[in-house]
Order: C-alpha cells, then sequence, then structure tokens
C-alpha cells in the first residue's frame, strides 16, 4: 500500500477517516510503524510542471475519495464493473497501473466495513461518512471539496445513469462537505448537450436573467478554476481542466440560446 499512498496520509490519520483508513490499509497503519511515522502532512514534491504538490493534502483527498466513493457506489445496492473501471482509471492515471490493484483492495475492504457495521447497527455506516465528510471539510478549501464532489458525480455516472438513490447519496455526502445540493446537480449535468442540462450546470433556472447568467458563470468560473487544485497534482489539475471546459460550454449554449454574446 505504500505505493500509492505515498507513505503520508497528512490530516486523515485520527478521526473518522483515520479510523477507515487503519482498516482499509492495514498494513500500512498496522506494519510495525507508529501512526506519526506517515503524518508528514508537509512533504512536498516538485511535479513535472513544476509545481510544489503537498504530498500529505494529495493522499488525504485520494483517500477521502475513495472512502466516500465506496458510499455512493454501494448506495443502490449493486457495485457496478463501469463505476469500479472508472475508479481504476482514476488511479492508473494517478499513481500507474500498479496501483489499481491496491486501490480496487481497499474499495472492497470498505464494502466489507459497511456490510459489517450495517450488520451491528444499521445506519452506522451513513453516520460514519458523514463523519467523514465534515473531516473532509474542515481540512479542504472549497475548490477541492467541489473536485471531489466532481470525481464521486462521475463515478456515479459511470454506467450511464445514475439512480435517484446514488443522487440522494451524493447529496447526503455534498451537504457533510458543506456543498449544497445545487452543486451535486451541476456536476451530474457537466457534459450533457440538452439546454436544461446547461441551466443545471450554471445553477440557475431558465427563468434568469441574462445579467443573472452571467453572473452565476462567472461565480463558477472563480470557484472551478484549475489553478484553485494545482496543489494537488498535475492529473487532478487536468480533471479540473476537463470540467471547466465543459462549464464553459454549458455557458455558450445558454448564451447561443438566448442571443446573448
Amino acid at each position: 500500500m505504500n505505493k500509492w499512498i505515498g507513505g503520508v496520509l497528512g490530516w486523515i490519520v485520527g478521526g473518522p477517516l483515520g479510523a477507515l483508513a487503519g482498516f482499509a490499509l492495514g498494513a500500512l497503519m498496522d506494519g510495525g510503524q507508529k501512526e506519526d511515522d506517515y503524518q508528514g502532512g508537509d512533504a512536498q514534491t516538485d511535479y513535472s510542471g513544476g509545481a510544489r504538490v503537498n504530498e500529505g493534502q494529495r493522499n488525504s483527498f485520494l483517500f477521502s475519495m475513495l472512502a466516500l466513493a465506496s458510499y455512493v457506489i454501494s448506495a443502490d445496492g449493486r457495485i457496478m464493473h463501469s463505476e469500479m473501471e472508472y475508479v481504476r482509471r482514476f488511479l492508473r492515471a494517478n499513481f500507474g497501473e500498479g496501483a489499481v490493484a491496491q486501490g480496487e483492495q481497499v474499495l472492497l475492504r470498505l464494502f466489507d466495513e459497511r456490510k459489517r457495521m450495517e450488520a451491528v447497527r444499521p445506519g452506522s455506516f451513513r453516520n460514519t461518512i458523514w463523519q467523514c465528510g465534515a473531516q473532509v471539510a474542515a481540512n479542504m478549501g472549497r475548490e477541492e471539496r467541489l473536485q471531489l464532489l466532481s470525481f464521486l458525480c462521475g463515478i456515479a455516472k459511470a454506467d450511464g445513469t445514475v439512480a435517484p438513490v446514488e443522487v440522494d447519496a451524493l447529496k447526503e455526502v455534498a451537504r457533510a462537505m458543506g456543498l449544497t445540493e445545487r452543486e451535486v446537480e451541476s456536476m451530474l449535468n457537466l457534459g450533457a448537450s440538452s439546454l436544461d442540462a446547461a441551466y443545471k450546470v450554471l445553477e440557475v433556472s431558465p427563468g434568469a436573467t441574462d445579467d443573472e447568467v452571467k453572473r452565476a458563470y462567472r461565480n463558477l468560473a472563480l470557484k472551478h478554476h484549475p489553478d484553485r487544485v494545482a496543489g494537488l497534482g498535475e492529473d487532478v489539475q487536468h480533471a479540473a481542466e476537463e470540467k471547466f471546459k465543459q462549464i464553459n460550454e454549458a455557458y455558450d449554449r445558454v448564451c447561443k440560446a438566448r442571443g446573448m454574446r
């Protein structure tokens, strides 16, 4: 597990995420080394683009994604191949081929932990996820949380449909992280081609004025700008760039429909 977690767990050591990490990364946390050996939240690395990346923040972001994804993926009682493949592609892009099987093992252990917790006390895993979301909110900036939500929505959309129970799970996670249900709807409609979807991406109604549409776009452009997640690494920033492109496409679609310049 050292290979992909990088030996630096950052702020997830301790709290509900730390407890899940202790279970899912048992060899890492309990392999004869003290937890303090893994904190290292200030460790930084030069990536090829020259950006200084905080490894503790980056790896905390990635494990948080896996922990919250385990809740979203299993929300409908099924673990779809397409959803797991989305996570595999993400891990492959971030850490290379060797990380894929390890990340998959982490998710499978988290699925098992959910079953165990729910068998003992129904609703207990949901409560843990709420606590994890609060821990994320306390340690990540809004822009990073939005990017995390974007990945979770991407996982839910991977099989081509998002079940109502998955939407509910995403909205629960968003609220726990201090985000809004409207931001969930925005993320879920990214990449869709309809005008209605474009309005949802912009987080405005079709009855909004032109000035309200422009203001909504400016706000989205500020909070979703790729440079705001540069500290998480080039791969995460690249995903943010793709999201930003889709926001611009939605805005262009609305502008064209309204005859706006």
